[in-house]
C-alpha cells in the first residue's frame, strides 16, 4: 500500500485526490506556488511545499520541483490529477527513474494517445470507428486538396499535437481550403512546435460522446458508460451529463464493449476516456485522454463509484474492484462548469471572494477550492468550481440543478453561473435536442 501520494496539481482537482486518500487512511502532500499558498489543497492536505513562483512552468509544470518535493516529503507516488503534468510521457518517466509511482497510464500509452495520427490509427487497428480522413499526416497543399476531395467537403484541418481547439481550422469547400490548411499548420507550430495536420471528414451536427474506460494493466478493462459533452463554447465543455440523452441501453452495451475491449488488449491501466463524435447512430474516435476528466463526478454518480479511489488501487498492482456485470447506470447526473469569468464576453475575473455559499441537500455535489477571503490568482485556468446534481432521472436531475443553483452564493468576483439559469429556460436543452454547435449558436444569438 502507499502511504503517502504527493498531489501535483492545484484546486478542487487536488481536493479531490486529498479526500480520496484520506478515506483510504494514505497521507497526501499538497505541492503549491507562491500564488497558492493559502488555497483550500494545501490547508487540507496532511503535509504541503512550496514549488516555485506562480508561473506553472516553474512551479506545476517543473519536473525538479515536483520529483525534489517527493524526496523531501516521502511520497512514494504521485497524482497528477488533469492539466499540467497528466499527459507529459517525458514526466512519467522520470517519476519511474526514481523509483516512484505515477498514478495513471504508463509513458507509452500517454505517447501513443498524445499524438493524435498514431492514436487514430492505433484505435482503427483496435476495431474502435474512426471519422474518415487522411491515413496520417498531410505533408502539403496538394496532397490536402486529394484527400479532401477524395472523402467530400466539408473538412477539418487539424493539428496532430493539437488540443483546446487551437490547430482547428474548417474548410467548407475548395475555395477555403488552403487558408484553413495554412492557419492550421502555422497555429500547430506556434502552440505545440509542431506543424504537422491531418485532415478529417466534417460532420454537420455531431453530438460529442465520450466512453470511461478503466483497466487494470493486465489485460482486464471495463467501460462506465458515456458522458454527453456537446454543449461547448470554443471547444471546452461546459455542460456534461450522463447517460447521454440520445444514447439508449443498447448503443450504450454495443460501443462500451468496444472501447472496453481495445483497452484491455493494449493491457491500459487506469482511468481513460475516448471521445467520439456521434451521429446519425454512428460514432467516429476523436481522441483518447489518458488521465482523469473534469466530468469525472458524473459518472461517479450514475455508477456509485470513486474513480479516484480506483486509480489509486490499480496503480498499486490492486485488481479491479468490479467487474463490468457489477456496473449499472442508477439514474441521472449533470455537471456544469463554474468560471471565475465575467459574461458576456468569458473575460477571466480573478479577485477576492466575498460571501460564499455552497449549495446541498439530496443528489446535490459541489467539488471546489473556494472560500470566503480566497483571492483567485490569476495566473491559472478560471475554473472555480463544479455543480454536479444526481437524480433518479433527467427530469428530477434537471429540477434539481435548478434548485442548486438558486442557493449557490459567490460574492465578490464575476461567474458564469447566469449562463446556466439561462440555459435551464430553454426547450432545447430541457429536451436533450442539442449537438456540439448548439451553444455557440445560442451565445451568438443571444450577443454574447
Amino acid at each position: 500500500m502507499f502511504e503517502k501520494i504527493l498531489i501535483a496539481n492545484r484546486g478542487e482537482i487536488a481536493l479531490r485526490v486529498i479526500r480520496a486518500c484520506a478515506e483510504m487512511g494514505i497521507k497526501s502532500v499538497a505541492v503549491h506556488s507562491t500564488a497558492d499558498a493559502d488555497a483550500m489543497h494545501v490547508r487540507l492536505a496532511d503535509e504541503s511545499v512550496c514549488i516555485g513562483p506562480p508561473s506553472s512552468t516553474q512551479s506545476y509544470l517543473s519536473f525538479p520541483a515536483i520529483i525534489s518535493a517527493c524526496e523531501i516529503t516521502g511520497a512514494d507516488a504521485i497524482h497528477p490529477g488533469y492539466g499540467f503534468l497528466s499527459e507529459n510521457a517525458a514526466f512519467v518517466q522520470i517519476v519511474e527513474d526514481h523509483d516512484l509511482t505515477f498514478i495513471g497510464p504508463t509513458a507509452e500509452h500517454i505517447r501513443i494517445m498524445g499524438d493524435k495520427i498514431t492514436a487514430k490509427e492505433t484505435m482503427k487497428n483496435l476495431g474502435v470507428p474512426v471519422v474518415p480522413g487522411s491515413d496520417g499526416g498531410v505533408p502539403d497543399y496538394e496532397s490536402a486538396q486529394k484527400v479532401a476531395e477524395d472523402i467530400g467537403y466539408p473538412v477539418i484541418i487539424k493539428a496532430t499535437a493539437g488540443g483546446g481547439g487551437r490547430g482547428m481550422k474548417l474548410a467548407n469547400g475548395p475555395d477555403e481550403l488552403e487558408t484553413a490548411f495554412r492557419t492550421a499548420r502555422s497555429e500547430g507550430k506556434a502552440a505545440f512546435g509542431n506543424d504537422e495536420v491531418y485532415i478529417e471528414k466534417y460532420l454537420g451536427k455531431p453530438r460529442h460522446i465520450e466512453i470511461q474506460v478503466f483497466g487494470d494493466g493486465k489485460g482486464t478493462a471495463v467501460h462506465l458508460g458515456e458522458r454527453d459533452c456537446s454543449l461547448q463554447r470554443r471547444h471546452q465543455k461546459v455542460f456534461e451529463e450522463a447517460p447521454g440523452p440520445a444514447i439508449d441501453a443498447e448503443t450504450r452495451a454495443r460501443i462500451g464493449r468496444v472501447c472496453a475491449d481495445a483497452v484491455s488488449r493494449i493491457n491500459y491501466i487506469g482511468a481513460g476516456t475516448i471521445e467520439f463524435l456521434y451521429e446519425d447512430g454512428e460514432f467516429y474516435f476523436i481522441e483518447m485522454n489518458t488521465r482523469l476528466q473534469v466530468e469525472h463526478p458524473v459518472t461517479e454518480g450514475i455508477f456509485g463509484v470513486d474513480l479516484v479511489r480506483e486509480q489509486i488501487r490499480v496503480a498499486q498492482g490492486l485488481p479491479l474492484s468490479f467487474t463490468q456485470d457489477d456496473l449499472s447506470v442508477n439514474g441521472h447526473a449533470i455537471e456544469v462548469r463554474i468560471n471565475a469569468e465575467k459574461l458576456p464576453n468569458f473575460t477571466p475575473s480573478p479577485g477576492t471572494v466575498g460571501m460564499y455559499h455552497a449549495p446541498g441537500g439530496l443528489g446535490v455535489r459541489m467539488d471546489s477550492a473556494l472560500y470566503g477571503g480566497y483571492s483567485i490568482p490569476p495566473y491559472y485556468d478560471s475554473l472555480i468550481g463544479k455543480l454536479i446534481v444526481h437524480g433518479r432521472d433527467r427530469p428530477e436531475a434537471l429540477s434539481r440543478l435548478d434548485r442548486a443553483l438558486s442557493e449557490i452564493v459567490i460574492e465578490g468576483i464575476d461567474t458564469t453561473l447566469p449562463l446556466f439559469d439561462a440555459l435551464l429556460q430553454e426547450p432545447d436543452i430541457l429536451s436533450g435536442n442539442y449537438d456540439i454547435h448548439w451553444l455557440e449558436k445560442w451565445l451568438a444569438a443571444h450577443g454574447e
